[in-house]
C-alpha cells in the first residue's frame, strides 16, 4: 500500500504522524511511504532521514494526498486537507468529531474511512493510542500551570512548589486517568499539595498506593468537585468519555467563588472541554481571563514537546497502522479493537458516541462494508 504522511497544518502543530523509524518499519513490510518535504522538520527530522528509512519526498501535500491511499496524520484533518481525501482514502489520526461537526461534515462527504486513534481500545477496555499523548499532555498541564501562575503571565504570582516556611500550590485534577495520574505524579514530583477526583473507587485506591499517600483522593460528587475547586490555585481538567463530548464539570458560577488569578487547565479541549467556560486556545495565545481566573486551553498540548511526542505515539499507533497497511479495511474485521477507532466510513457515522454527541444517525460498520 502507498501510506502518505503529510504535513500538519494546524498552527503551532509540529509533531509528524510517522518519524523515519516508523517509515523503516512500514517499508520492511513492503509498502511505500511518501512523506512531505519538511513534515518532520518541526520534530527535528529532516527530509534526508526520511529518504534513508526508504521514504520518498513529494513535493506538497497535494502529491502526498493524490498518491497514498493511507494518510496517516497527528491533529485532526483541516479545512484544506478535506477537500483532498476521497472515497479510496484510509485516514488514521486523531478526530475528537464529538466537539467538532464541521469537519464530521467534511469527512462525510469526502466519504474516505476515518479511524480516530482516541476510539481504538484494547483488551482492557483502555485506550492504548490517545495513552501516550495523555501522558505527555499530563505533564505539560503541570508544567504550564506552573507558568501561568506567574503574576506577569496573568496569575496570583504562587510558586507551584513553594519554598521552605511558604506552602505550596494546591492543585485540584479532575480525574484520575492516564492524563490525571500524570498530573498528579508531575504536581506531587513539584511539592504541590495534590487531591484527585475520581468516580472509580478502584482507581482512587489503585492512586493511593502509587503515591503512597502523597496525594488526596476524594470521591467525585457535585459538593466534592465544588468544594475543590474553590479551594484550588489550580484545577487541572482530565475527564474523558471516549468519542464523546466531557461532561462540564465546572461551572460559570463557580469561577467568581475561585482565588484570583487562579488557574484552569482544561486538557478535555480536545473533546469539548470539562469547563463550561473553556474555548480552545494555541500555543501562540494560550491563556485567557474570566471572572479573575485564568483558562489555558491549548487543544494541542502535546505539540509542544513534538519529538517527545511523535515518538510516544508511533509506537502505540505501529501495530495498528502495519495491519491497516498490510490488509487495507480488512483489518477491522480481524480486529474489534482497531474497528472501534472506526469514525466514519463511505458517507455515514460508525462509532456510536460520536453519532450521540452531534445528533446524527449511527451507521452500524459491519452493515456499511
Amino acid at each position: 500500500m502507498r501510506v502518505g504522511v503529510p504535513r500538519e497544518i494546524k498552527p503551532n502543530e509540529h509533531r509528524v504522524g510517522l518519524p523515519p523509524t516508523a517509515v523503516r518499519e512500514y517499508v520492511a513490510h513492503g509498502h511505500e511511504v511518501i512523506v512531505e518535504a519538511g513534515a518532520g522538520e518541526g520534530a527535528g527530522f529532516t527530509d534526508d532521514l526520511y529518504e534513508r528509512a526508504g521514504a520518498t519526498i513529494a513535493p506538497d501535500a497535494a502529491a502526498v494526498f493524490e498518491q497514498a491511499k493511507m494518510i496517516v496524520k497527528v491533529k485532526e484533518p483541516q479545512a484544506a486537507e478535506w477537500a483532498r481525501l476521497t472515497p479510496d482514502h484510509i485516514l488514521f489520526t486523531y478526530l475528537h468529531l464529538a466537539p467538532d461537526p464541521a469537519q464530521t461534515e467534511g469527512l462525510l462527504a469526502s466519504g474516505c474511512a476515518a479511524i480516530a486513534y482516541e476510539t481504538v481500545t484494547d483488551r482492557a477496555g483502555g485506550l492504548p493510542l490517545l495513552a501516550p499523548m495523555s501522558e505527555v499532555a499530563g505533564r505539560i498541564a503541570v508544567f504550564s500551570a506552573g507558568e501561568t501562575l506567574l503574576k506577569h503571565n496573568g496569575g496570583m504570582g504562587l510558586l507551584l512548589s513553594g519554598v521552605p516556611g511558604v506552602r505550596p500550590a494546591r492543585i485540584c485534577v479532575l480525574g484520575g486517568g492516564v492524563v490525571g495520574m500524570n498530573a498528579a505524579r508531575m504536581a506531587a514530583g513539584l511539592g504541590a499539595e495534590v487531591v484527585v477526583l475520581e468516580r472509580s473507587i478502584p482507581r482512587m485506591r489503585e492512586l493511593d498506593d502509587m503515591f503512597l499517600g502523597r496525594i488526596l483522593t476524594r470521591y467525585s460528587t457535585l459538593d466534592a468537585v465544588e468544594e475543590e475547586v474553590i479551594k484550588a490555585d489550580v484545577v487541572v481538567g482530565a475527564v474523558l468519555t471516549a468519542g464523546a463530548a466531557a461532561p462540564k464539570l465546572v461551572k460559570r458560577e463557580h469561577l467568581a467563588r475561585m482565588k484570583p488569578g487562579s488557574v484552569l487547565v482544561d486538557v478535555s479541549i480536545d473533546q469539548g472541554g470539562c469547563f463550561e467556560t473553556s474555548r480552545p486556545t494555541t500555543h501562540a495565545d494560550p491563556t485567557y481571563v474570566v471572572d479573575g481566573v485564568v483558562h489555558y486551553c491549548v487543544a494541542n498540548m502535546p505539540g509542544a514537546a513534538p519529538r517527545t511526542s511523535s515518538e510516544a505515539l508511533v509506537h502505540a499507533t505501529l501495530p495498528f497502522g502495519l495491519a491497516l497497511a498490510d490488509k487495507g479495511l480488512d483489518a477491522l474485521k480481524a480486529d474489534p479493537h482497531l474497528a472501534r477507532g472506526l469514525n466514519v466510513l463511505a458517507g455515514q457515522i460508525t462509532h456510536p458516541a460520536v453519532a450521540e454527541a452531534l445528533g446524527k444517525p449511527f451507521a452500524d460498520p459491519y452493515g456499511v462494508w
